[in-house]
């Protein structure tokens, strides 16, 4: 289009559909998630921005190449290139592959991370280990590291906040997802997870050591907390009397009251079984596909649709100790970008202790 008929076409457009074009033409093609970050307006302002400029023929639209769930938003005649796919919140394992000797080599800049109880059983060679439970914790998996803590054990592992940092565990990725959550709570740019992790890696035949990498200890200085992403009990109780969806992930037998702590793992009991009220309930298992992989956009947006968890609506999801959670929460905030989306960290293992919390059992 030429200069004064994309000069005319945005005369009438709201201020920010223009400033959403001049940040597109500044930065080059940017998902939704990357142009709501870049420009601090809410979701629902960058997506109504950019149907206006759809809607005059200012922009175009493909699926991202870093990763098919995402859509890449770029000026109408321009292609989503290789750059954009740097910033990938989701990496294959052909990516880590590819990459293995980077992550062998005590380079600050890119991090492989396995975030689990199991690493000494053979990792991915490179990686360095995060225990969540046993490390970044409270007690009984309630609340989660501090600043300073955060930082301490991190910069340990030879993280600084510019490294990007690639994310694996076992049991479906949950405590990488937790870990992945924890990181952007403390505002790290660049955090990616391994599809599938160590399941998928080894299915497909990637190399295990238990050698332990060599890392130089890094100085980690965190950013001030993103409470946004993060909900408490009264957060909860608030939510009780508001339009808000809250989103149980946990077992079926959980969410009924047959059982106080999940099914095949060693995680303490809480005082009372059964759910919040009036929740939602989706298992964290439907969003992972047979090799451990999240399923694509179309199936898990159509998930939700169908438990009536909506885009525009605040949601908070919770399980026994926010790891099953966090992968819902992965879900929905990075890969269907939806509007608002915090994991009470605190879950079950708090709101079952609690004397007067309100609590129903039974089916949905």
């Amino acid at each position: 289009m030429a200069e004064n008929q994309t000069d005319a076409a945005l005369e009438d457009l709201p201020p920010s559909s223009k400033f959403i074009y001049k940040t597109l033409d500044d930065e080059g093609p940017m998902t939704l998630k990357a142009l709501t970050e870049e420009t601090l307006l809410s979701s629902r302002t960058v997506r109504y921005g950019l149907d206006q400029l759809d809607d005059v023929g200012l922009i175009d639209s493909s699926p991202a190449l870093h990763d098919g769930r995402q859509t890449c938003y770029r000026l109408a005649g321009e292609a989503c290139g290789e750059d954009e796919s740097e910033s990938s919140v989701l990496v294959s394992p052909e990516w880590v592959e590819e990459r293995l000797s980077e992550f062998e080599q005590d380079d600050p800049e890119l991090r492989l991370v396995e975030a689990d109880a199991e690493y000494e059983d053979g990792h991915i060679p490179g990686a360095v280990q995060v225990d969540v439970l046993a490390d970044l914790v409270d007690v009984d998996g309630c609340g989660i590291a501090d600043k300073h803590c955060f930082e301490n054990y991190v910069g340990s592992r030879g993280i600084t906040e510019e490294s990007t940092v690639v994310i694996y565990s076992t049991d479906e990725n949950q405590y990488a997802a937790y870990l992945y959550w924890l990181f952007k709570y403390y505002r790290h740019t660049d955090v990616r997870l391994l599809d599938g992790g160590k399941r998928r890696w080894t299915e497909l035949g990637g190399p295990t050591t238990t050698d332990r990498p060599t890392v130089t200890t890094q100085e980690y200085t965190a950013h001030s907390a993103d409470e946004r992403i993060r909900a408490y009990r009264s957060d909860i109780k608030s939510a009780l009397a508001r339009d808000v969806t809250i989103v149980d992930v946990r077992s079926p037998a959980e969410y009924r009251g047959e059982q106080t702590q999940p099914p095949n793992k060693n995680l303490p009991e809480a005082r009372t079984a059964g759910h919040i009220p009036g929740t939602a309930h989706i298992t964290w298992s439907e969003v992972i596909d047979e090799h451990g992989q999240f399923k694509d956009e179309t199936a898990l947006a159509q998930l939700f649709r169908d438990r009536e968890v909506q885009p525009d609506t605040e949601t908070i999801v919770y399980c026994h100790v926010g790891e099953r959670s966090s992968i819902v929460w992965f879900v929905l905030s990075e890969l269907l970008e939806y509007d608002v989306v915090s994991n009470y960290d605190g879950s079950w293992i708090e709101w079952g202790n609690l004397i007067d919390a309100p609590v129903e059992t039974g089916e949905e």
